[in-house]
């Protein structure tokens, strides 16, 4: 959970300074926003995939984690 909760973290504080650097050079919010999640709008198909089955594995590793304490505690 721990993991999870810094990697989140981590990921909104870099989108804030991505935005926050936008906004300091005279973008609007909405092209600074635009700006911060752009790289994920010209990947490939195959990109996505790699993407979304890395984050799935990650997700699917900490919830196994998760539930194999739980079991251990009982």
């Amino acid at each position: 959970m721990k993991i999870i909760g810094v990697s989140l973290l981590l990921f909104g504080s870099l989108i804030a300074l991505s935005v926050g650097i936008d906004l300091f050079q005279g973008t609007n919010v909405l092209q600074a926003l635009y700006n911060a999640l752009s790289p994920f709008r010209v990947m490939e198909v195959a990109e996505l995939f790699v993407l979304f089955s890395l984050l799935f594995f990650f997700f699917a590793e900490s919830l196994y984690l998760i539930l194999k304490k739980r079991q251990q505690k009982q």
